[in-house]
This record gives structure tokens, sequence and C-alpha cells, in this order.
């Protein structure tokens, strides 16, 4: 039986004119199971899962924040990287209307316009990770440090304490 062929997104036809390796995930997905942990239970990969969060700075607007999937962002991070003095999470209900993307279908690769973006540095270590690719039940796994260079995203600490 042929395997169904995924429409491709803006995040994956970007690296694609990047030439840049990547492996394609595809699973099944439900309203009730969208987080970046469901996911990782569902596709078992070798590399982790990475969610990407979008915040708006009180100077700078969105920006973006890509971090492990079982880990939460430290807004105070967030605001001191980007230069910003306070950032709170974009609502729900602008997600698409500033991205393009969706909740649980939001890549850091092709976003509507460019916004700063930050990647934990943990990732800086990693060969892989696995990000979606733009639309639900599909997910990419590719180099962080080729995403970074592609999306001009930096490396830093973003993360909450446990």
């Amino acid at each position: 039986m042929a395997k169904k062929k995924v429409e491709k997104t803006n995040a994956i036809r970007l690296i694609e004119q990047k030439k840049i390796p990547y492996i394609e995930h595809t699973y099944e997905w439900s309203e009730d199971h969208l987080r970046a942990n469901d996911v990782s239970l569902t596709l078992q990969t070798a590399s982790p899962v990475y969610k990407t969060l979008v915040a708006t700075g009180n100077k700078t607007g969105p920006i973006v924040a890509v971090i492990p999937g079982n880990r939460e962002v430290d807004l105070k991070k967030l605001a001191k990287v980007s230069g910003n003095k306070k950032v709170e999470m974009l609502h729900l209900k602008d997600l698409e209307a500033t991205t393009g993307y969706i909740r649980g279908g939001c890549s850091p690769i092709g976003m509507k316009k460019h916004f700063p973006t930050y990647i934990e540095k943990q990732a800086q270590d990693l060969e892989a990770f696995t990000i979606s690719a733009g639309k639900r039940g599909v997910q990419m796994e590719v180099s962080p440090t080729a995403i970074s260079q592609l999306i001009q995203a930096q490396f830093v600490d973003l993360l909450q304490e446990n």
C-alpha cells in the first residue's frame, strides 16, 4: 500500500530549498493530545522533541522560544535575552494571525514574518532535535545548528529551574 503523501508546509519547503537534511515524521493527532510530551510519546524518535512558543515583548513585539517539550520557559530569562523589560505569552487567539501557524503545528521556520528567535542552549550540543514541521501531525528531525543558521536564532538559557 502506498504511503500517503503529506502536503509540504512552508517549513519543509524552506529547509528543502536550503538543502538542509531532515527526517519527516507523521503521526495521528487529536485536540486532546497536542502537547510536545504527547508528541514525544507518540513518535518515540531518537532525538528529543522541542516545542515552539511565541511570546510578546514590551519593546520587540513577537518573539519565539524553542525549548524541550517537557520543560517550561522562564519568561524573565526570555525578556532579558530579547532586550525586553517584560514578556508574556502570545494569546492563543492571536497565534495564527501572527505566525501563520496554529496550536500544535507551530514551527520556528517559515512564519509569516521573521521574529527574533531563541533556542534553548542545550540544543546546541545535539546532533538533531525534533520540531514541528508547521502542521499538526507532522514533525521534522533536523540539526539545531542548521535551523539556528537558517532562521538566525541564538542559543541561550531559557528554561525555568526545576
